[in-house]
């Protein structure tokens, strides 16, 4: 996914007849901003940062108080919900709209076909068990490192610690008893987030990066800031990978329903993990007792280069679509 190109949709006007600052538009779009895309992106990262974490952590205690734990689970869960669309999906459509008129074109509104959605779905299929191994992997070394040196120890306790506050919360609002509280679960965890967090990620901040950066730039960028808002510090490379893989997802297929597909699975996923073990792996840094570094890093391996055939095909249909 080195540099990855998608010929444009639809067709660029004449040179001559284009506006000023037109050069800088993406492939296929025919808007201009009304201020620097640049600082429009990080108006957009420093609004829903400050809006969801901030004021919508104050929400939380002013209704709640101080003691979230023991206030009904549900109502917490319809705060988050509530927070995701008011603090996260509302500020990108109201910026998306401000900085550049046409929201749909900036936020990629577009269906796309069938086999677009089964090629990036092998991918993520391929990409889950990937993360998974890396994760087992990474906390492995991390805690050889902890042994053999304080400095690194002393680091892993306070990373423990917030790991273990993040368990927390997620286990939480992830427990269900019924079948009514699993459908909350599975519609604030996995389908509200996916919604929210593309059109903010992939939709708004990642297209205003695209104007005056490579696209693959573009999505790297806006990946690294989507793992820092999670605040998961076990979890950051992996959620760089989901993100960077959403972000190429929404350039080459120029539709956001597809990384909001992904992102729904993948959340999905972790959901009906849970259900079944009651362990939610994906923030889980303690490694298995049966853990065995030489099979993983050749399954990793293995996984990682399917994963590159997986890539491959992908960008070898849109290079044959921009003939057809």
């Amino acid at each position: 996914m080195d540099d990855f190109k998608q010929k444009p949709e639809v067709e660029e006007p004449p040179e001559n007849d284009r506006e000023e600052g037109s050069k800088d538009l993406p492939p296929g779009l025919n808007i201009y901003p009304r201020i620097s895309p640049i600082a429009a992106a990080f108006i957009g990262l420093i609004g829903g940062f400050l809006l969801y974490q901030v004021v919508g952590g104050l929400l939380t205690l002013l209704i709640f108080g101080l003691d979230i734990k023991s206030a009904p689970v549900n109502s917490v869960r319809l705060m988050t919900m509530a927070g995701q669309i008011l603090f996260i999906l509302l500020p990108a459509l109201v910026f998306a709209k401000f900085f550049y008129v046409d929201v749909t074109q900036i936020i990629r509104v577009k269906f796309p076909k069938w086999e677009e959605v089964a090629l990036f779905f092998a991918g993520i299929i391929v990409l889950t068990p990937l993360i998974q191994y890396y994760l087992s992997i990474q906390n492995y070394f991390i805690n050889i490192l902890a042994q053999n040196s304080s400095f690194v120890h002393s680091i892993k306790s306070f990373l423990d610690k917030l790991n273990d506050s993040v368990d927390k919360a997620y286990g939480g609002l992830l427990n269900a008893h019924s079948v009514f509280e699993g459908l909350l679960v599975i519609i604030i965890v996995a389908i509200v987030p996916a919604f929210c967090e593309e059109t903010l990620f992939r939709g708004f901040i990642q297209r205003s990066f695209e104007f005056k950066m490579k696209p693959v730039w573009a999505a790297f960028i806006t990946a690294v800031f989507f793992a820092l808002y999670h605040f998961n510090p076990y979890a950051s490379v992996p959620l760089m990978m989901l993100g960077f893989y959403f972000g190429f997802a929404a350039y080459m297929s120029d539709s956001i329903f597809i990384p909001i597909s992904l992102h729904f699975f993948n959340n999905f996923l972790a959901v009906i993990f849970f259900f079944i073990s009651g362990n939610d792996d994906i923030i889980n840094a303690a490694v298995d007792k049966n853990f065995d570094l030489q099979s993983s890093l050749l399954i990793f391996t293995g996984l990682l280069a399917l994963f590159g055939i997986v890539v491959y095909f992908i960008k070898r249909y849109y290079s044959k679509r921009q003939y057809v």
